[in-house]
């Protein structure tokens, strides 16, 4: 008789790793984004569609993905000081869940002794046990550093002093290139606080924009939508086509469901509508071509400002990559006058 506890009759054998769903779910979007070059912002909301979970868990795995992929270089410069070995040599799986436990420890109020203890059981359910005790002790290292130095990046990663090397200081405690700090402050006239408020806003959780695809849907048709979905949200005010969402889940949105609108960072919006206005430079051919279409939204965009009706206009997007075509073709099916994908 195998004794109680004992599957198969070894005796101690350890019982599968129980691992919540929603760190699963995190550390899926973290894996495809690795491994295929995933976009998480089309990956995360279908993933969630079916997944049952309530909304508070919804929002923790949106948390949890969307903000170590954020934090990435950060997390990764905060691992490197507790592991004996560069964080690019470490498996990759285990790296991914690693990054989530990380960020759990700095960013999140999951108390130290559950991110640790979560991290460690989703290491063991999708790597096995071997890596187990190496994680934890990556972790646990992590905690006490953090705890000791209050969460101060600076120290935490041993930044420079900002009197003695500002540009390397804001370059390690805002996770930037030290070329792209030089550029920000060059930008803003030498001001290093405005610098420093604008990268550490790089970093910041950003709010859910929607785009109102010209030709299918006005914005205020849009904002309708979202009230009656119980959705707060208010005009982007950047974009006349943007719809900024305070929270919830933009799927909720049956012009979204149908692809007359689409989440679309208003920034992103702001490229097509740049491109739209901008004058030809010689015959102008009434052909518009975007060179690198994937996954879709400004083309799709660029599609309904250019071919809608009464334009003598056409759009031809290009993206040699068949996953990310499919999302072109996707994107532009249903505008006011196809375009061709090539």
């Amino acid at each position: 008789m195998s004794p109680a506890g004992a599957p198969g009759g070894t005796r101690g054998a350890r019982p599968p790793a129980r691992v919540d769903r929603p760190r699963r779910l995190a550390w899926e979007v973290l894996r495809a984004v690795d491994e295929r070059g995933a976009y998480a912002n089309l990956l995360l909301p279908s993933l969630l569609a079916g997944s049952g979970l309530s909304v508070r868990d919804r929002g923790f795995v949106t948390e949890l993905a969307y903000g170590a992929l954020r934090s990435q270089g950060t997390l990764d410069g905060v691992l490197d000081t507790a592991t004996n070995r560069p964080v690019g040599e470490i498996d990759p799986p285990v790296r991914d869940a690693l990054r989530l436990g990380a960020y759990q420890l700095l960013r999140t109020r999951v108390p130290p002794r559950a991110a640790v203890a979560t991290t460690v059981d989703l290491v063991r359910a999708t790597s096995g046990e071997r890596p187990v005790r190496f994680a934890n002790a990556v972790l646990r290292r992590v905690a006490a550093r953090i705890t000791e130095t209050g969460g101060d990046l600076a120290l935490l990663l041993g930044a420079p002093g900002f009197t003695a090397d500002p540009i390397g200081h804001l370059a390690v405690v805002t996770a930037h290139p030290r070329w792209i700090v030089e550029a920000v402050v060059q930008a803003l006239g030498g001001d290093f606080d405005e610098a420093r408020a604008a990268l550490a806003a790089d970093d910041d959780r950003p709010a859910v924009h929607v785009v109102a695809r010209p030709g299918r849907i006005d914005r205020e048709s849009l904002l309708a939508e979202a009230e009656q979905a119980e959705l707060a949200a208010r005009p982007g005010p950047y974009s006349p086509y943007a719809v900024r969402l305070d929270g919830g889940d933009p799927a909720r949105l049956p012009s979204v469901v149908s692809g007359a609108a689409a989440v679309q960072d208003e920034g992103s919006q702001l490229v097509a509508l740049a491109l739209a206005d901008t004058a030809t430079v010689g015959v102008d051919r009434g052909l518009t071509v975007d060179l690198c279409a994937g996954p879709g939204g400004k083309a799709a965009m660029l599609a309904g400002l250019l071919t809608g009706p009464g334009a003598d206009a056409s759009l031809l997007a290009i993206e040699p990559r068949a996953a990310r075509a499919n999302l072109v073709a996707r994107s532009l099916r249903d505008t006011p006058r196809p375009s061709r994908l090539l």
